[in-house]
């Protein structure tokens, strides 16, 4: 898919991709920053392309052993162009390995988002039930038909592989699903098997509401329902869903949760997700809900989807860091894009009994990127303590895991407490805790902004959330240019990326009008990229 903007402007967008940022202070001069996967702000263990522009996560599907990740991407250029599907794939989310584009645009059109399946029993007819298919659904965006200004721009279409995914074909009967004529933005077919009823069912994107469609070969769709006219956010295009059955912790129920991407209209500006949890019969999906719920409060964590079949009945998602604000105004130029950390979604009740709440935390395969650790017990925090010199490996991506214990700080409680990330020119992010709000909060009006100049990338960020009980868990994983914060479980989570002109290597806690006490940890992430970083 692209945004909004791109249907007028396309490869118009000119400053959106990554280098290295040339800096002229000591503190930078002293990194290196040559070699490949070591510009400046490439991130070190997040995945990005090698080269040229990527955004949203397609297509994921685990496979024999491998975690498949197709994505949003142009060859040519460091900016959005007519899109294909890149590929990767991993054995423990953390390590990729780059494989051939997978589809490439044709006479039909461009190759939008989409998903994959393994079709097990091969209802397709396109593999044997020996060597199931893998299938790939995806959006072909026509662009003689949106320069003729007509509604029939989009279609969905098939491809299939038997090879585990390293060579595909296209269905020859493409579209499997032609545009109904109502809807121009119509996209990003999610699909899954549905075991109650026996048959695949796909969530289209339609505008701003959902429209859901049944098939028993993956060829021949039926309409279903539709979802969300009445409900959740309407600032923008509905984009990239995913439907999914989570158990609730610590429960016997099992709800159905219906992720809806959105741009404009987040609660950051721009691009954002929302979620609704209720239930699905087969046919239709309904819910109560009635407040807009989102996955993420930062601004940089979009189209984000899950996995099919991955195992342990896991529910593990990745999103594309970035926002369509200012996609394409970074500071950058040999690469654009990068994917959130993925991470296991979960379902709990919601404050006092009331709804559900999705959480999100970094996937356990995280710790297996982890080095040395540095301990910080009984910290009694009052103004500002700076960790630095503790940490001999600031340099390198960090997990900072920290317990904030009302109970057993000395004299009066901060207004205020956070960690700070800041370097010598006087730039720093502030991820913090507003009691008198009742926010968890993400400052970056002073992380060097200049560098991308676009007003509102420049903001405070906020998470309502309410504190109840004396601690409170937060962690933060922190790569050269971005930060990932989840807090009460991962019922909170804010995702931010940052352009100082030079890195942040200084770490500190904080507190305004008080103190406030800190046990916790500091470990080291190994990069993925780069071994000796």
């Amino acid at each position: 898919m692209k945004p909004l903007a791109c249907y007028a402007l396309g490869a118009l967008l000119s400053l959106a991709a990554c280098t290295g940022h040339k800096s002229a202070t000591a503190e930078t001069e002293a990194e290196d920053f040559s070699g490949p996967y070591n510009e400046m702000y490439r991130p070190q263990i997040h995945f990005s392309p090698a080269e040229h522009w990527m955004n949203d996560p397609n297509g994921l599907v685990y496979y024999d052993g491998e975690y498949h990740l197709f994505y949003q991407y142009y060859p040519e250029k460091s900016v959005w162009g007519p899109m294909h599907w890149g590929h990767a794939v991993s054995r423990d989310l953390m390590h990729w390995e780059h494989l051939p584009i997978a589809l490439a645009p044709d006479s039909l059109g461009y190759i939008f988002s989409g998903s994959a399946v393994v079709d097990w029993e091969n209802t397709s007819g396109l593999g044997t039930k020996e060597n199931p298919p893998l299938l790939a659904f995806f959006t072909y965006h026509n662009p003689d038909a949106e320069q003729a200004k007509k509604t029939e721009v989009e279609s969905q279409a098939l491809a299939y592989s038997t090879d585990r995914g390293r060579t595909w074909t296209k269905y020859a009967g493409n579209p499997i699903l032609p545009n109904p004529g109502d809807a121009r933005d119509f996209r990003d077919p999610k699909v899954f098997w549905h075991k109650a009823s026996s048959r695949w069912i796909v969530s289209l994107a339609c505008g701003d509401e959902i429209r859901f469609y049944a098939s028993p070969d993956c060829k021949s769709w039926t309409y279903l329902s539709s979802f969300g006219r009445d409900r959740g956010g309407h600032g923008g295009v509905w984009e990239c869903p995913d439907l999914f059955q989570l158990p609730v912790a610590g429960t016997d129920e099992t709800k159905w949760v219906l992720i809806v991407n959105i741009n404009p209209g987040g609660p950051a500006g721009g691009s954002a997700t929302q979620y609704f949890v209720g239930d699905f019969d087969g046919k239709t999906f309904t819910s109560p809900q009635r407040e807009t719920l989102w996955m993420d409060h930062g601004a940089d964590n979009y189209a984000g989807v899950t996995w099919s079949d991955a195992p342990d009945g896991r529910r593990i998602l990745i999103g594309w860091m970035n926002n369509w604000l200012y996609a394409g105004d970074k500071p950058c130029v040999t690469w654009s894009g990068a994917m959130t950390l993925p991470r296991e979604l979960g379902l709990v009740p919601g404050p006092d009994g009331k709804g559900y709440l999705l959480t999100s935390t970094p996937v356990r395969e995280l710790d297996g990127l982890r080095g040395e650790t540095v301990m910080l017990k009984s910290l009694q925090v009052d103004g500002t303590l700076d960790l630095t010199k503790r940490i001999p490996f600031v340099r390198s991506a960090l997990d900072l895991r920290l317990t904030f214990d009302l109970a057993a700080t000395k004299g009066s409680l901060a207004t205020r407490y956070g960690v700070r990330l800041r370097n010598s020119k006087g730039e720093y992010i502030d991820i913090g805790y507003d009691r008198n709000r009742q926010v968890f909060y993400i400052d970056r009006t002073h992380a060097g902004s200049k560098a991308l100049p676009v007003k509102e990338f420049a903001a405070v960020h906020t998470a309502p959330f309410v504190v109840k009980g004396q601690t409170v868990d937060w962690r933060l994983v922190i790569d050269r240019a971005s930060v990932e914060f989840f807090a009460a479980g991962g019922r909170v989570s804010m995702t931010d990326v940052f352009y100082p002109s030079e890195l942040f290597r200084t770490v500190e806690l904080f507190t305004e009008k008080g103190s406030i006490h800190v046990d916790g940890e500091v470990t080291q992430l190994q990069s993925v990229w780069n071994p000796s970083k």
